[in-house]
C-alpha cells in the first residue's frame, strides 16, 4: 500500500483528492491537512510515502517551506511531495523543486493521471521529462549570471559524477547518458547517487536546480 498524505488549504479540493484516492485500492490516505504546520506535523507522525502538497497555502508556513522542513526532518528516506499547481510555469513550483520535490501535478490533472503519478513517485520516479524540468529552471535561471567558478560543494566530485550531473543537468535520460559516455545506465546511476549523497539532494530535480545555478549548466546552451 503507497501511504498518502494530502495537504491542501481549500476544503473542497482536499477532500476530493483524498475520496479519490482512497478508491483505489493501492492507495491508503493516512491523513489531510489544511495547511503547512499542520502537513510538518502530520508527515512526522504518520511517516507517508507520499505527500500531494498544495504549493500556494496562506499563513507562516507554506508549501514550499513545508516541503523543505518535511524533507530535512525525514531520518531516513523522505517521503516523495508532489506539488500541486495551477500554472505549470510558475516560480512557486521552481522553488518547491528546488526544496526537493519530485515533480508537480496541475489542479486540473485528469483523475487517472493523478492516481499513476502517486503510484510512478511512490517508486522512485519523476513524474516528468527532465526536459520539462530543465524549461521550467532555466525559466527562472535564463536571467541570472552564471557562475564564474564551481561552488566548493561541488569539489567533493569526481570528474565523472560532475559529467554526470552536467548531462543531468541538460535534461539527458540515465539511457542518453550512458550513450553520450559509453558506460552502463546501472553505473551512470552510481555516479548520479553518490553526486547526489555528496550534495545532500534528495530529487533529481534539485541535481537538475543545483547544475544551474551553480554554473555547471548555462541556460541556452546545448551539449
Amino acid at each position: 500500500m503507497i501511504r498518502v498524505l494530502v495537504v491542501d488549504d481549500q476544503v473542497l479540493i482536499r477532500a476530493g483528492l483524498a475520496a479519490l484516492l482512497r478508491a483505489a485500492p493501492e492507495v491508503d490516505v493516512v491523513g489531510e491537512a489544511a495547511d503547512g504546520m499542520e502537513a510538518v506535523r502530520l508527515a512526522g507522525s504518520l511517516r507517508p510515502d507520499v505527500i500531494l502538497m498544495d504549493v500556494r497555502m496562506p499563513g507562516d508556513v507554506s508549501g514550499i517551506d513545508a516541503t523543505e522542513r518535511i524533507i530535512a526532518a525525514a531520518p531516513v528516506a523522505p517521503p516523495r511531495v508532489i506539488v500541486l499547481t495551477t500554472f505549470d510555469l510558475d516560480e512557486y513550483v521552481y522553488n518547491a523543486l528546488r526544496a526537493g520535490a519530485h515533480g508537480f501535478l496541475l489542479k486540473d490533472t485528469p483523475p487517472e493521471r493523478l492516481l499513476s503519478a502517486v503510484a510512478a513517485v511512490a517508486e522512485g520516479e519523476m513524474l516528468f521529462a527532465p526536459s520539462v524540468t530543465r524549461r521550467l529552471v532555466e525559466a527562472y535561471t535564463g536571467g541570472g549570471q552564471p557562475a564564474t567558478h564551481s561552488p566548493e560543494q561541488l569539489v567533493e566530485l569526481t570528474t565523472r559524477e560532475r559529467e554526470v550531473l552536467r548531462l543531468v543537468g541538460r535534461g539527458l535520460s540515465n539511457l542518453d547518458i550512458a550513450g553520450r559516455l559509453i558506460i552502463s545506465e546501472a553505473t551512470v546511476k552510481t555516479h548520479l547517487n553518490r553526486a547526489m549523497s555528496k550534495l545532500g539532494l534528495a530529487s533529481r530535480a534539485q541535481a537538475v536546480v543545483l547544475a544551474y545555478e551553480t554554473g555547471l549548466v548555462t541556460p541556452g546552451l546545448a551539449g
